[in-house]
């Protein structure tokens, strides 16, 4: 009998495993994802259960104790479910009452179908967010709600965590060196302006409190001109752009905007492509004034009348200056119905300046030590 004589060369063999390969891995991350999705919401659920039991008294110290111990009866070989993860669970889902939209009406009984699923689809937190969170272990929430001191913090390293893969050895390390530092803007009047939680969480995330100018090399920020420093921005714009973050792209300087008659310049034009708005930003060379406000109250209309595509998002402004008067950007803020906000910029020679201040603190630590 005549055998039939394989013509695949090696080459097709290597590609079959690879797909083959591929299609396994890909299988077996998603069964563990969906196991941890399982988890968390099996955890939160208990944590929910357990938070409004005890916390309403209707339990006596050591109630969790005595239920770990029946639980451990009832399932032989039961793991996980000692009094401290148990208060762990509690834990968890009170650190995260948005997920629990029936929070308030407390329940005899677990009815898992609608916890993490359900409360996960939240307006407080992005698609993306959402995501990272099913993502990781429980273990790695524990770290991190024990840990990080804000919102901003927790889904800083919760994203982290699911994009570069830490184990929980790594996330401890990160989180004892304080690796998140929160440079989120802090003065805006997104509260009153922005009515979608999700997009003003965006917006907060997208702009910086301050932005460290490095290519720009001014001496006195009061006496040079402030096209001095849009020039030097305009000549520097990928690194500004890197400054400012990835998702802005410029439109130009010197934005020619006509209202009525007059004619006005926008220092500077961005677009965000993740908050699809249009950006202005003005360049101060000095201390915030309150009279900004109203110009660039007048320059962001313009935009969302005469630029903004209908499909886009209003448009948001943003004051660079040198240094500011927290009281007085509130003050300034009130009653003005665009979305605006006033950050801070260092330039090269502060930049140094600093360095060098940090560096004579440390070296006089040095000199002191060798005194002792």
């Amino acid at each position: 009998m005549e055998q039939h004589i394989s013509h695949i060369n090696n080459a097709d063999y290597i590609s079959a495993v690879k797909i083959i390969k591929d299609a396994i891995l890909k299988s077996r991350y998603r069964a563990s994802q969906m196991v941890n999705h399982e988890m968390l919401a099996l955890y939160y659920g208990i944590g929910g259960f357990i938070s409004n039991e005890s916390r309403s008294a209707q339990w006596g110290s050591g109630a969790i104790k005595t239920i770990s111990a029946m639980l451990k009866q009832e399932l032989p070989g039961l793991r996980g479910f000692s009094e401290g993860n148990i208060k762990k669970m509690r834990l968890f889902y009170e650190a995260w009452p948005q997920f629990d939209r029936n929070r308030a009406s407390a329940t005899h009984d677990l009815n898992l179908s609608e916890i993490i699923v359900r409360p996960l689809a939240t307006d407080e937190l992005t698609s993306a967010e959402v995501q990272a969170f099913s993502n990781i272990g429980f273990t790695h929430h524990y770290e991190i709600i024990k840990k990080a001191e804000s919102l901003q913090e927790r889904l800083y390293y919760i994203q982290l965590c699911a994009t570069k893969f830490w184990n929980v050895d790594e996330l401890k390390y990160h989180l004892k060196e304080k690796l998140y530092k929160p440079n989120t803007i802090q003065l805006t009047n997104f509260a009153t302006t922005i009515d979608n939680t999700a997009y003003r969480q965006k917006a907060l995330q997208s702009f910086k409190n301050e932005y460290l100018v490095d290519f720009v090399n001014i001496e006195d920020g009061e006496v040079v001109d402030e096209r001095v420093l849009e020039n030097a921005i305009v000549h520097n714009i990928k690194n500004f752009i890197m400054a400012m973050g990835t998702d802005f792209t410029f439109m130009g300087n010197q934005y020619r905007l006509k209202v009525g008659d007059e004619e006005f310049y926008v220092d500077l034009l961005f677009y965000h492509r993740r908050l699809r708005c249009l950006v202005a930003v003005e360049l101060k060379r000095g201390k915030f004034h309150s009279e900004y406000v109203g110009k660039l109250n007048l320059y962001l209309s313009a935009l969302d009348e005469y630029v903004k595509l209908p499909d886009e998002n209003p448009s948001i402004g943003i004051i660079l200056c040198r240094s500011k008067d927290d009281k007085v950007v509130e003050f300034s803020f009130r009653d003005t119905f665009k979305a605006m906000g006033v950050a801070t910029y260092k330039t090269k020679c502060e930049i140094e300046a600093q360095q060098e201040i940090e560096n004579q603190f440390i070296k006089m630590g040095e000199e002191l030590k060798k005194l002792l």
